[in-house]
């Protein structure tokens, strides 16, 4: 399984082709060094993993209801891989394939994979490329698609952090949320916040697995999220996308524990393809994709 180190200083980030993982995130605090995100210590684990530790998901990240949608006037099937839905790009999504890795010095390397017409049912052959570049204690994902007809894509990048310490503050400008099904398909309406209102800095929540729609009249130079660990770690998050599930983690499993990390997803709206409501996700030769995603952490 191919693998890379970025440094810079004193922080390393471990990055495996598989998936597009960050396996590892090493920073000094408190005089000793620290990993600020779950992963496996095998990079073997991780094709038998379930959480998505570290990956970029897609083509479609998060839920599509029904695993299909309309597309001129016919129906596109997916491949359902949660119940009848498609969850984070089908069994076979971005999470789940090799890509190539490209170095370019320490501090910055290229990730790509050709993704082929009928992947997990989507249409059209979709050429990926994923930027990553370390900045002191900032980590940069300028993540990019191109491709040859009108197909969907929303990547989410699906770390979980763990920030140490202990009770974890979280400040997220997001008046916003989505209203999902019991399947957690999203429906459409968009809901209060609230219970997951962190515009003012709060707890996190213990049982947070919902979207959230970040202000559209935010600064884009001030972070959309914080969040503060007691005696722990700091962590900053800018992102261009509109939203982004935030989950709490109590569903891991073996060999962690509930609540060992929390997620913060930034990407499209989920099920925007069967939403007209939603903005649209569709790409095309004219339309390419793109999302900037930039987290910073430092010692507390």
């Amino acid at each position: 399984m191919d693998k890379a180190v970025l440094e810079d200083g004193a922080v390393r980030v471990s990055v495996l082709g598989y998936g597009a993982r960050v396996q590892d995130w090493r920073l000094p605090s408190g005089g000793t060094e620290v990993s600020a995100v779950l992963g496996h210590a095998e990079a073997e684990a991780y094709r038998r993993d379930p959480f998505f530790l570290g990956a970029i998901v897609g083509r479609v990240a998060n839920r599509i209801g029904g695993a299909r949608y309309r597309q001129n006037d016919q129906t596109v099937i997916l491949q359902a891989n949660d119940g009848a839905n498609q969850l984070h790009g089908g069994a076979g999504g971005l999470y789940a394939v090799d890509w190539r890795i490209d170095m370019d010095g320490p501090r910055r390397l290229l990730l790509s994979h050709h993704s082929p017409d009928g992947a997990m049912g989507f249409p059209g052959s979709v050429d990926f490329e994923v930027e990553m570049t370390l900045t002191g204690h900032r980590l940069t994902w300028d993540m990019r698609a191109r491709v040859d007809r009108e197909t969907p894509i929303s990547l989410a990048q699906h770390n979980y952090y763990r920030l140490g310490g202990g009770k974890i503050t979280g400040r997220i400008d997001a008046p916003e949320r989505l209203q999902r099904d019991a399947a957690g398909i999203m429906t459409g309406t968009r809901l209060p916040a609230a219970p997951y209102d962190l515009r003012t800095p709060a707890p996190l929540p213990a049982d947070a697995d919902d979207f959230l729609l970040f202000d559209p009249a935010r600064d884009p130079e001030v972070p959309v999220a914080e969040f503060h660990a007691e005696g722990g770690l700091r962590l900053r998050m800018w992102s261009d996308q509109p939203g982004a599930q935030l989950y709490s983690g109590h569903g891991l499993g073996a060999p962690f524990a509930p609540r060992d990390g929390f997620c913060l997803e930034p990407s499209g709206l989920p099920n925007a393809v069967n939403r007209v409501e939603f903005p649209t996700m569709m790409c095309s030769p004219d339309r390419p994709y793109r999302q900037v995603l930039s987290v910073e952490i430092t010692d507390g």
